[in-house]
């Protein structure tokens, strides 16, 4: 457990300038994708923006995972488009500023949520994820974020695609961040190469004048990223059982693929930098950033798969980047507006061009001959629902059942029994295999109970009872024994089949035969 300690506090060693220019490149980065995310419910800008400073800032500090970065984003921005749509249905004629307290309250409330699951030690229940699952979520996510570009490429305010120089010259530039992107750190690694493009190519657009889409293109008329410090916003609506009914089934939908997003993505960051990460500590961090979020004017959201990877790819490692993104945001949004919304978008859709390719787990290719049938499946199907509902947990949801009915149904096929008649006429059945509600027809097909002999033993060494479904079948069984006049024993069973033996005396009654002690491995973190 040393070897993890350093990545939960202030004393590892930080590499500061990597970790200064780390936070700057992912801060130029959140700008735009802060922007978008707060425009799909129709908030303003400074909504998202500010969301993405609360989240970065508090998950940076309290967070489980150094490196990661926090933000407004997607998934939880599709959410508030449906609470809008019941608010104005509950409520003809709502005014957006009332809206946006009921948006503020529903994210306090989700941030509740995710606290107390990350008291309850919930955070542990990610590893229940099979990695056919991750690959799919991963593979959904490089296609959301790498189709989410495309609408820069478009002409303001339409679904028209730009034509002439203005495509030419977007595709140049965009193309041009990709391969300083590629190829700088082939040269060196002193200097971010994110960070390098997006200012080689502001300053090519705006030294020569270049005329193409930069960021306040992307705002509707009269918005603007000029703002103060978040301003605090206490949620004024009724207190009523009417106003939870409303709310708090969007809070359990935010909470939930809020979490889910971001400990998947905690998973990955420590894949890259194998280190690990606390789940525990993530929900807690997550939900104290969403109620602050909702108490500052933020629209709330998750952790930020592309921005952490555009962080972990520049070299950061430590906490210091996740604030320095934060604090630099902030001041772009309080002194640096007018200089940000001059960047021209080439520059950061080329970076999350880039994004996507690093995201998309490209060895899951390599893996369709050597993966059951059944893994592969259900990677695509995540990768499909992942990219084209972009409701994440839906989609990790959907790939988890999938692969346990998967994995019942193999291990159901799995259980065998050797029979043999010892030297003093008692009949032994060695079972293989679990014993569980998936294979206990299987199982209960095993014995011959009318020729069998006056005492039978059942053997447990190489078998497991699993769940009250296996308690059942061996009731079954003893019952069918009991009515042909012969008996049986239990033999080699484990700690934990006898405690659910002990547990169900009232429905079975059954000898157990030398039985070992077996040691369990206590799961504490």
């Amino acid at each position: 457990m040393k070897k993890y300690l350093n990545i939960f506090d202030f004393k590892q060693k930080v590499d500061y300038k990597t970790e200064i220019l780390s936070g700057l490149t992912v801060a130029l980065a959140l700008v735009p994708e802060a922007i978008a995310f707060a425009l799909i419910p129709g908030f303003s800008p400074l909504t998202g923006l500010y969301a993405a400073f609360v989240l970065a800032l508090i998950t940076s500090i309290f967070g489980g995972r150094p490196g990661m970065i926090s933000g407004a984003t997607g998934a939880v921005a599709v959410i508030f488009v449906g609470l809008i749509l019941e608010l104005k249905n509950t409520f003809p004629g709502i005014e957006p500023e009332t809206i946006l307290h009921y948006v503020f309250a529903t994210v306090i409330i989700a941030g509740l949520m995710q606290m107390a699951a990350g008291f309850l030690r919930l955070g542990k229940f990610i590893r229940l994820v099979p990695h056919p699952v991750m690959f799919g979520f991963v593979n959904g996510l490089a296609i959301i974020i790498f189709m989410a570009q495309f609408p820069n490429f478009y002409q303001k305010g339409t679904d028209q695609l730009l034509t002439g120089a203005s495509f030419y010259t977007m595709l140049g530039l965009t193309l041009l961040t990709m391969l300083i992107i590629w190829g700088f750190p082939k040269l060196t690694k002193a200097i971010p190469s994110s960070l390098l493009a997006i200012v080689v190519v502001s300053a090519i657009v705006l030294g020569f004048g270049v005329d193409t889409l930069t960021v306040a293109d992307t705002m509707k008329e009269g918005q603007t990223i000029q703002g103060g410090f978040p301003p605090l916003s206490i949620p004024e609506i009724p207190f009523t059982w009417e106003t939870l009914k409303i709310i708090l089934p969007f809070s359990v939908i935010v909470a939930v693929v809020g979490l889910t997003e971001s400990l998947l993505t905690l998973n990955i960051i420590d894949e890259i930098t194998d280190t690990r990460g606390s789940g525990n500590k993530e929900c807690v961090a997550q939900g104290t950033a969403n109620i602050l979020s909702g108490f500052f004017s933020g629209m709330g959201g998750c952790a930020m798969i592309g921005q952490s990877l555009i962080n972990t790819s520049s070299g950061a490692r430590a906490r210091l980047s996740g604030i320095t993104a934060a604090i630099m945001l902030l001041v772009f949004i309080m002194f640096g507006s007018n200089l940000i919304e001059r960047l021209p978008m080439a520059a950061l859709v080329g970076l999350m061009f880039m994004v996507a390719i690093g995201t998309f787990e490209w060895a899951s290719f390599k893996t369709f001959r050597k993966m059951p049938n059944s893994d592969v499946i259900v990677m695509v199907l995540v990768t499909l629902i992942t990219a084209i509902t972009h409701n994440l947990a839906i989609a990790v949801l959907f790939g988890v059942i999938i692969s346990a009915l998967a994995y019942s149904w193999e291990n159901a096929k799995r259980i065998r029994a050797r029979k043999y008649v010892d030297d003093d006429g008692v009949k032994h059945y060695e079972i293989y295999g679990p014993l569980f509600f998936g294979s206990t027809t299987l199982f209960g097909e095993k014995f011959d109970i009318q020729n069998d002999p006056k005492e039978v033993i059942i053997d447990f060494q190489e078998s497991r009872v699993a769940d009250m479904s296996g308690i059942e079948a061996l009731n079954k069984i003893t019952e069918r024994y009991a009515k042909a006049g012969k008996k049986v024993h239990l033999k080699h069973l484990s700690k934990d089949c006898i405690r659910l033996l002990k547990n169900a005396n009232d429905i079975i009654d059954v000898n157990v035969l030398e039985d070992p002690t077996y040691k369990v491995v206590l799961d504490k973190f």
